[in-house]
């Protein structure tokens, strides 16, 4: 076992704390979450640094969260919009089954891309999570700012 597996599962699961907590706080503030959604996203890799993790090493995760969180917001948003609570909770779960697929096209393609460059992307736990993290942070925050600016 990886003698960072510790600190890696420490940093995960402190990230998962401080954005279910600071979710939570927010949750009810619609003008801030996006803001603070894209915060939290930066947060995240910024957890990295004490790794030695670049971001460039991430990308690929990164590119899959933005993809999966911001289409499947849309279809929350959407599914809330017009059929409540039931239209955001199918908004969301078949926005997810949906953009899984598509983000993954785009996630094995840049990972490829990298591979071809030379960078490493090499997938371990931490990078994974986080990276992903990140990236599902970020899609939901610019989809829930432009949500808020088009007063849908």
């Amino acid at each position: 076992m990886n003698q960072k597996f510790f600190p890696a599962i420490t940093n995960i699961l402190t990230l998962c704390l401080i954005i279910g907590a600071v979710s939570v706080f927010l949750a009810n503030d619609g003008y801030w979450i996006g803001f603070v959604l894209i915060l939290l996203g930066i947060l995240c890799l910024l957890s990295l640094l004490p790794f030695k993790i670049g971001l460039k090493s991430v990308q690929p995760d990164i590119f899959f969260g933005v993809i999966d969180n911001g289409i499947l917001a849309i279809m929350a948003i959407f599914g809330g919009h017009f059929a409540g609570v039931t239209g955001a909770i199918l908004g969301g779960v078949v926005g997810n089954a949906i953009t899984d697929g598509i983000a993954g096209i785009f996630e094995g393609y840049h990972a490829e891309k990298l591979r071809l460059q030379l960078v490493s992307e090499e997938r371990t736990m931490l990078k994974s999570a986080v990276g992903k993290m990140a990236g599902c942070l970020f899609g939901a925050g610019v989809i829930l700012v432009i949500a808020k600016l088009v007063d849908f």
